[in-house]
């Protein structure tokens, strides 16, 4: 069950609602203890219902756990239902409890529900966009937008240009993740014809689009000062370009016929999106 639940998402998450409460901290916003912890426990919530539904939804034909059997498959999928629509229910009582208590403001209760309806939309049919090609691109959408524009909003009240600002090139790093993570689950992925993004692209386009995104992310990160925020605030960004240039520099060999280092290349393509955010997080954070 722990496995069903994908912790290093769950810990991107949090990684990222922290840098959210961080940007809201460094632009003099007092630190709501309570409506902080609220929200963090929202958001996994989410994420963690996001990876359920997942697993209700998915074919027949798929296994959940190695040596099940047809019984023990359909009782682990009526758990998980359960589960994450009691989850739905909790994120939906406590936002309830927030307003109540500190008044949840028009953007707090727009990223909310844009958490819920990503959540449904990736899994549960008729929408299913997880086997359609743009399950990675709602994966990224909402640990690396959503969650962190929870976190802010919570704090701060309302939106800010620099958060916009930031968020977008992470959630483009945080597809360029995702998109690594199908290269490694390709084969499977023909095995029973899931509709992944890697799929719909093809190899021969995939790669170059992965090249892409990471170029485009560190351009828009580059960019920032233009929007008349100092440098300084976006540098920690820029340490982890070793790791992105040796990321692009490892798929582009494997899409050259050579032999894959499959773990080398995840831990590279994590190690880009999860110390950018936090190492952003901490620059907020310290000052």
């Amino acid at each position: 069950m722990l496995k069903l639940t994908h912790p290093l998402r769950l810990l991107l998450a949090a990684l990222t609602y922290l840098l959210g409460a961080s940007i809201s901290a460094y632009l003099g916003k007092p630190l709501l203890v309570t409506p902080f912890i609220l929200g963090l426990v929202m958001t996994l919530l989410a994420q963690t219902s996001m990876s359920f539904l997942r697993e209700v939804f998915r074919p027949h034909n798929e296994v959940l756990i190695d040596g099940e059997t047809p019984q023990q498959k359909e009782t682990i999928r009526n758990n998980l239902l359960y589960i994450a629509v009691g989850m739905i229910g909790t994120i939906g009582g406590t936002a309830f409890i927030i307003h109540l208590n500190f008044t949840l403001t028009l953007p707090s209760f727009l990223f909310l529900l844009s958490s819920i309806l990503l959540v449904l939309v990736y899994s549960i049919p008729p929408f299913h966009l997880v086997n359609r090609g743009f399950g990675e691109l709602i994966l990224a959408l909402h640990i690396a937008y959503i969650i962190p524009s929870i976190g802010f909003v919570l704090q701060a009240g309302e939106t800010s240009r620099l958060l916009t600002l930031l968020l977008l090139p992470l959630t483009v790093l945080a597809l360029a993740y995702f998109l690594i993570g199908n290269f490694i689950t390709f084969p499977e992925d023909q095995k029973y014809e899931r509709g992944t993004l890697l799929r719909r692209l093809t190899w021969e386009r995939a790669v170059p689009f992965h090249h892409s995104l990471v170029v485009f992310a560190y351009l828009m990160f580059a960019l920032v000062p233009l929007f008349g925020f100092a440098f300084n605030l976006v540098a920690p960004a820029f340490l982890t370009l070793p790791f992105a240039i040796f990321q692009i520099f490892q798929l582009r060999s494997i899409g050259e016929g050579n032999p894959p280092n499959w773990r080398l290349l995840t831990s590279t393509a994590l190690a880009v999106f999860g110390l950018t955010t936090y190492f952003l997080t901490l620059t907020f954070w310290l000052r």
